[in-house]
């Protein structure tokens, strides 16, 4: 019986690092640190927006949107005072990346946030930088404008209460 079970243990040993080295690879990994620099709102970072309250009947089916209002994150003092920038919003807690939406913390169901440009093409929230679709927006004399819009946004039959959510944002330069 000790031989049997020594039999298996070397055969699992001899074994192991088969499976170890089944496959090699490399993943490099890149980015770049700028210098560039803004003052975002004066000084505070933080941005709230406040949706109008709106009637459940008005998110009755998957899709509807309703209560769309625009926020702007001002930015002051970029150096340098020229090329492009925009936002992107970050991968977190709150964001369903199925949908590219916000989720909703709050009492209402069947409710999320989304977000769009100006324009009202989608911004899909938690998406890679070159796939949420947030437009650029020209810095001109050091001064930029991001404007945006928030809006609910119906995964089902929306059930009334509050809608609370939050997203991190940095600033993408051009």
């Amino acid at each position: 019986m000790q031989k049997s079970i020594l039999k298996a243990l070397l055969t699992i040993v001899a074994l192991a690092p088969l499976a170890s080295f089944a496959a090699d690879g490399t993943i490099t990994f890149s980015g770049s640190i700028t210098a560039q620099t803004c003052t975002i709102n004066g000084g505070t970072a933080n941005v709230a927006v406040t949706l109008p309250k709106v009637s459940a009947a008005a998110l009755a089916v998957a899709g509807a949107k309703a209560g769309a209002t625009p926020f702007t994150i001002a930015l002051t003092g970029c150096t340098p005072a020229s090329g492009n920038v925009r936002a992107f919003f970050e991968v977190g807690a709150n964001v369903d990346t199925t949908t590219g939406l916000l989720k909703n913390t709050g009492t209402a169901t069947n409710v999320q946030i989304g977000l769009t440009n100006v324009d009202g093409s989608k911004i899909t929230v938690g998406a890679a930088s070159g796939a949420q679709g947030t437009a650029y927006v020209p810095i001109s004399s050091g001064n930029a404008n991001l404007t945006y819009m928030a809006q609910y946004v119906a995964t089902g039959t929306a059930i009334a209460g509050t809608v609370t959510t939050s997203v991190t944002y940095t600033i993408e330069f051009q």
